[in-house]
């Protein structure tokens, strides 16, 4: 099939979603399929059509249906999707869900976040990652230094990006905790917040935004990482420190739990860095619980594998083809 994918990132951003879009288009094309990446649609023909984001696609998903109301459309839900458009923008967002032949959600709760007569169109995927053989070797010096602990994702409201450094403040004097930031602020007042946050927290660093060379090397040079989002719709940065070995603490919000589990051992309450704190000080000072962490994460790496994201991937496509078919 010609498929055209559309994402608002665009070409050479180091947004997720724009990873997302070109994993998906090596996918499907390993799956015999033509793919063409766009961020702006204006009917132009093709066989299916796949949207990521169901509210910031929605023009171009309106286009498409009114277009080629005949053809398979997906939409792929972001959290921002899931957790603030359907309540702020309900009439777009929910336009691109009701009118998808297939949904595609990023964590095992999606499911629950959506109208309950939406669950039928949707597959759940998880997105992979490389495996620990692409990335480098840790940097022995690096770690001499302390207790590394990483956050990797841009810095915007929906990551709460500067919450470890926060929990840092309030280690006790003996622990070597060094927290490291990477990612690109969202704008100016984030670039403000982590320059002050840094000048004020000796246990705080913020590196701004890495190629993925260098934000893997920050991943083998740390003992854990920090996922302390608001909101997800299932963070790949998630899949690639599983795959990696590296234990997580995690913020409790269903796209964090929907990808590690009910069971998983490293939760803190979303927002609270009390809690994060002496989640990080005990993952530092007790080996046992961060081998518990890693053991746990390495326990999940098979749920990231290149070949189950495509399967999902042919799934959903499948589904978007019969229930289109169905309509004609």
């Amino acid at each position: 099939m010609r498929i055209t994918m559309i994402t608002p990132a665009q070409p050479g951003s180091k947004a997720g979603n724009r990873a997302t879009a070109e994993r998906w288009k090596t996918l499907l094309e390993k799956a015999g399929h033509s793919v063409g990446i766009v961020t702006d649609y204006r009917g132009e023909p093709c066989d299916a059509f796949i949207a990521l984001h169901a509210w910031r696609s929605v023009d171009a998903v309106r286009q498409f249906r009114t277009t080629w109301p005949e053809r398979p459309l997906i939409v792929a839900l972001t959290g921002t999707d899931i957790y603030r458009h359907q309540q702020e923008f309900p009439e777009e967002t929910l336009y691109s869900m009701e009118t998808a032949d297939a949904l595609i959600g990023l964590h095992s709760l999606v499911a629950s976040d959506i109208p309950t007569e939406l669950a039928d169109k949707l597959t759940t995927l998880y997105q992979s990652a490389d495996g620990p053989e692409a990335f480098p070797e840790p940097r022995k010096k690096v770690q001499e230094r302390g207790f590394g602990v990483c956050v990797i994702g841009h810095l915007r409201e929906e990551k709460d990006s500067l919450r470890a450094a926060y929990a840092a403040r309030l280690l006790p004097d003996d622990s070597r905790i060094q927290v490291i930031c990477a990612g690109k602020a969202y704008n100016e007042d984030w670039r403000a917040k982590a320059e002050q946050e840094m000048a004020s927290n000796p246990r705080f660093q913020w590196l701004g935004e890495l190629d993925k060379g260098e934000a893997r090397q920050l991943m083998v040079d740390s003992q854990v990482m920090v996922i302390s989002s608001v909101m997800e719709g299932g963070a790949n940065v998630l899949s690639e420190a599983c795959r990696a070995g590296l234990p997580v603490i995690a913020s409790d919000i269903p796209g964090n739990v929907g990808l590690l589990g009910n069971d998983y051992a490293g939760y803190f309450p979303v927002g609270k860095e009390r809690a994060l704190a002496d989640l990080l000080y005990k993952v530092e000072q007790d080996p046992e619980f961060l081998g518990t962490l890693k053991h746990q994460v390495s326990q999940l790496a098979g749920h990231f594998m290149p070949e189950k994201e495509q399967a999902a991937l042919k799934q959903a496509l499948r589904q978007a083809v019969q229930r289109c078919s169905e309509r004609h």
